[in-house]
């Protein structure tokens, strides 16, 4: 029996993107992206091991090796629009925010479940690892361009900064290419 579940969610994508490595968090847009097990060869987030950073340091010392579940980093389109409404701006380029992909269609998009799948018409897959929850570094690549909304950047994003995710399985995103939100067939956790 299948464990995770189709929904009716689509997302077309609408933007990709990749951060060079060795660069800052600013993100290079592109057509297509080509995925591997380790991500997108030569971004700044590629490798199916990472140091552990920030985020988990109530798990491990800073720099502990772990594996690579932040690969990707995906937004919706409708929740940028928000967070750009709340920083009163016309638009937050999703370049600024280092963003990987940008999706239209999945409403909540920052609160799918984790352990969700996305998959592209060509059955590559993306896990969705959790929430990606809002800092300083999207700011000030806001800054350099929008003096004086950088730092309106992470009040607004709060709950709308959307999600880290890894691949599953290899394949090609392109933009227009619709992803279908498979869920995990489960309750949610009520101690």
């Amino acid at each position: 029996m299948p464990v995770l579940r189709k929904t009716e969610y689509t997302g077309e994508i609408i933007w990709l993107g990749h951060v060079p490595a060795g660069g800052g968090l600013q993100a290079e847009p592109s057509d297509w992206l080509e995925l591997g097990f380790a991500g997108i060869s030569g971004e700044r987030h590629e490798g199916e091991n990472r140091a552990s950073c920030v985020r988990v340091r109530n798990l491990y010392p800073e720099g502990t090796e772990i594996r690579n579940v932040r690969q990707l980093t995906i937004l919706s389109e409708e929740e940028l629009a928000l967070i750009a409404a709340d920083m009163g701006m016309p638009a937050v380029e999703p370049a600024h925010l280092g963003a990987t992909i940008v999706l239209r269609g999945i409403p909540d998009f920052t609160f799918v479940p984790p352990s969700s799948r996305l998959q592209g018409e060509d059955g590559a897959t993306l896990t969705v690892d959790m929430e990606n929850r809002p800092c300083v570094l999207p700011g000030r690549e806001i800054e350099k361009n929008h003096a004086g909304f950088g730092a309106r950047f992470k009040p607004a994003a709060q709950n709308r900064r959307g999600i880290t995710a890894w691949v599953e399985r290899p394949g090609r995103l392109m933009l227009g290419h619709v992803l279908t939100l498979f869920v995990p067939d489960q309750r949610a956790w009520a101690p």
